[in-house]
């Protein structure tokens, strides 16, 4: 019995063994097969995610050469400027409404002063502008006149620099909206309200400084340069022709060598300024020569154009004078008579807003390179660097307009702006300029005294004009207010 137990007992044991064995077997062939799925589902997504890994790759590997491309794109568009093309936008920027002011300035100071100023401001700006350049070459990371506030004193210089500058072009863009809004008011002898002429001036004046580069200008320059050329002459001729028909011929026409009688040192003020405010180039020099391929080159441009500036200016505000006399109206281009003036006014027309707006283009720069200095949005050659342009073009040239309506007179509007920013950038900055970053050796050596000297006169002539100019300007807008000699504020009336 027990030896049947026991084998029967066995027997279950080697059958359940066997029974074992075989689940066993399959249970190791069915983890084989599970392993094998696995391993073969694991080799998919692995080859999906290095797919996918690939593909990032090369999409960031593309974003990254579009990028290079359009930073070259962008450094070849802003370096097209030569000598000749950054005289032409100088020029653009500069000759423009300081002729339109020029013959009342001669009519306050007299022939004499008139002409002295005139030459003499003009040499002062030619070598301060060539400081300017000075600075340009041997600091080239300097784009703009706020650059060279950061050389001079640090953050705090960069920021005071970068407001003024921003300040005094928008003041400039102002002055012309201004300007267009007198041509259109005497071309149409007020036919519409002063507002909406000023309006129809700050959207021309805004789509002409849609191009952001100074190349792209260029070819306006030459329109402009033509048009205020032949504006003045139609000036000049027509108000000699008047002087010589009248009784008495040339020898009548009401003017002096000297002073006007009754001037006040105000009115002398108020008229040196805008000589200062006409030769204001220099503000713009940094910005423009940015774009040369050749900056070396600058001093072939700043000659040629402070040259032209003091034969024009000179011509035009002592040939005006001497046939109107000292009823000379500002702009000039009033007192040629009702029918001259309109036609000189529609001949004017395209340099009071293609010199407007590249004003607006160069703050326009300035901000956006700003803003976007580390990105290739600054050299709007992409969507968005379209997008923020004309924005940016849009909101400055707005302002403008406001300030254009909120001092509506013409004189006080130059020699205030001219008494604030135009004194800096053009004599105590680069006065202040040359001691500090161009002297080399102590101010009182023998190679060095004789520029001392001069930068230091410069300097006080700087400081003198903004302190004397501002505090006059503010004297008369304030006794015109008073006196009720001009439009309200955003008013209907003539701009005077």
């Amino acid at each position: 019995m027990a030896s049947k137990y026991s084998q029967t007992n066995g027997s279950h044991d080697v059958g359940g063994g066997i029974f074992c064995d075989s689940n066993m077997h399959m249970a190791k062939d069915k983890a084989k097969d599970e392993s094998k799925t696995e391993k073969k589902s694991g080799n998919v997504s692995d080859t999906t995610a290095a797919d996918n890994c690939d593909s990032s790759i090369k999409e960031v590997a593309s974003l990254k050469d579009l990028e290079e491309r359009k930073v070259q794109e962008g450094h070849a568009k802003f370096k097209r400027l030569g000598w000749k093309r950054l005289t032409v936008v100088l020029i653009v920027e500069a000759i423009a409404l300081g002729c339109l002011s020029l013959p009342s300035a001669f009519a306050t100071l007299g022939m004499v002063a008139g002409v002295f100023l005139s030459v003499g401001l003009g040499l002062i700006a030619i070598y301060t502008s060539h400081i300017v350049g000075q600075v340009k070459l041997r600091f080239p990371e300097v784009q703009h006149y706020a650059d060279a506030g950061r050389l001079i004193c640090g953050r705090f210089g960069y920021e005071l620099l970068g407001a003024m500058f921003t300040l005094q072009l928008v003041f400039l863009v102002g002055s012309h909206c201004l300007t267009g809004t007198i041509a259109f008011q005497n071309i149409t002898e007020n036919g519409a309200c002063g507002i909406v002429f000023g309006v129809v001036s700050a959207v021309i004046l805004l789509l002409l400084a849609i191009p952001p580069s100074f190349a792209e200008l260029a070819i306006l320059g030459y329109i402009d340069f033509a048009s205020i050329l032949l504006a003045i002459g139609i000036t000049i001729i027509a108000t000699g022709v008047q002087a010589g028909r009248s009784s008495g011929g040339m020898s009548s026409v009401d003017w002096s060598a000297w002073p006007k009688e009754g001037a006040t040192l105000v009115d002398a003020v108020i008229a040196v300024t805008n000589i200062v405010f006409a030769y204001s180039f220099a503000i713009t020099q940094f910005s423009m020569m940015d774009e040369m391929h050749t900056p070396s080159h600058y001093v072939k441009s700043i000659w040629t154009l402070g040259l032209t500036e003091i034969f024009v200016y000179t011509l035009t505000g002592a040939l005006i004078y001497a046939f109107v006399g000292v009823d000379v109206k500002s702009p000039a281009l009033l007192s040629a008579g009702d029918t001259i003036s309109k036609v000189a006014f529609g001949v004017g027309l395209p340099v009071i807003y293609i010199s407007g707006s590249i004003n607006t283009t160069v703050v326009g720069r300035y901000v956006h390179g700003r803003m976007f200095k580390d990105s290739i949005i600054r050299f709007v050659n992409t969507r968005m660097g379209w997008i923020t342009w004309l924005v940016l073009v849009t909101v400055i040239t707005v302002i403008a307009w406001v300030i254009a309506e909120a001092i509506p007179f013409f004189n006080d509007l130059l020699s205030l702006s001219s008494a604030l920013f135009v004194t800096g950038f053009t004599f105590y900055l680069p006065a202040v300029m040359w001691f500090m970053l161009i002297r080399e050796g102590p101010w009182y050596a023998k190679e060095n005294l004789v520029k001392s000297i001069a930068n230091a006169i410069v300097f006080v002539i700087g400081i003198a004009i903004l302190i004397g100019g501002t505090y006059s300007s503010i004297y008369d807008i304030n006794a015109k207010f008073q006196d009720g000699d001009v439009r309200g504020v955003f008013s209907c009336g003539a701009v005077e």
